[in-house]
């Protein structure tokens, strides 16, 4: 069965038809630019583009970097326009899909359902994060397989500062940091959110965690087993379609 699932993030808007039975792409993802500023006509424009790209037909989960409560409306706008705060983004998307059956939900929480599904965290019982490091840091909270949804754990504050304003990828990149020194503040970050939930397992997710083995090994002092996710960045596109496929069988 296959299902198409579209990631909204900070810089890049991707998706792909996703193999269900597989837990993998069934073809090479397209991405498209985010647009700046990444207003929500804008976004959806491109989200449209996407899914042109494959000719596709069909039910559409995609994903949005932020929280997403009800039947899909937006409540924050941490890396892109402010001006997505309160959209019906599920309403919004799905009309300029041209009346395309449509699920959204948080990015994290989609990344995280695909990796509890067929990856790091599958069979795993207690408390599991995800956590996607990006543009933000994206978190996804599961205790005993069951998703606690918009979680958004990289706004905590630490050392006077969101989280992710200090241990992200793009926090690594705008201040050009060393591998040595950015595993320094993801393990400062990792310790904090250890001592309020204290999981069994990190899953470390994001575009990052296809280069895991440059800042993993540098990372002490943390009681939970830290993983880097089994579908790296295209666990959101997976997780998506997972979603639209219980929401919208076929």
């Amino acid at each position: 069965m296959e299902i198409f699932g579209v990631d909204i993030g900070g810089s890049g808007i991707k998706g792909a038809p996703v193999d269900l039975d597989r837990g993998d792409l069934a073809a090479e993802r397209f991405k498209v630019l985010t647009p700046q500023p990444a207003t929500p006509d804008a976004v959806a424009d491109g989200v449209r583009d996407v899914v042109d790209h494959f000719g596709w037909k069909g039910p559409v989960g995609i994903t949005y970097p932020g929280v997403v409560t009800g039947g899909g409306t937006v409540r924050t706008a941490a890396n892109v326009d402010k001006s997505w705060i309160g959209v019906d983004a599920r309403a919004l998307l799905a009309d300029r899909l041209g009346g395309l059956p449509v699920v959204v939900l948080n990015d994290a929480d989609a990344a995280g359902v695909a990796e509890t599904r067929f990856g790091a965290g599958r069979d795993r019982a207690g408390t599991v994060f995800l956590l996607t490091f990006g543009t933000g840091i994206g978190s996804a909270l599961f205790v005993d397989g069951t998703l606690v949804p918009n979680t958004e754990l990289g706004h905590l504050e630490l050392h006077g500062h969101e989280a992710e304003k200090h241990a992200s990828t793009k926090a690594k990149e705008d201040h050009d940091l060393s591998w040595e020194h950015w595993a320094h503040r993801v393990q400062k970050y990792l310790a904090h959110v250890e001592m309020l939930f204290s999981p069994e397992l990190f899953i470390i997710g994001g575009g990052v965690s296809r280069k895991s083995h440059k800042f993993l090994p540098l990372i002490e002092g943390i009681r939970a087993e830290i993983v880097p996710a089994q579908l790296e960045n295209n666990a959101g596109i997976v997780g998506a379609a997972m979603r639209a496929a219980e929401l919208h069988p076929s």
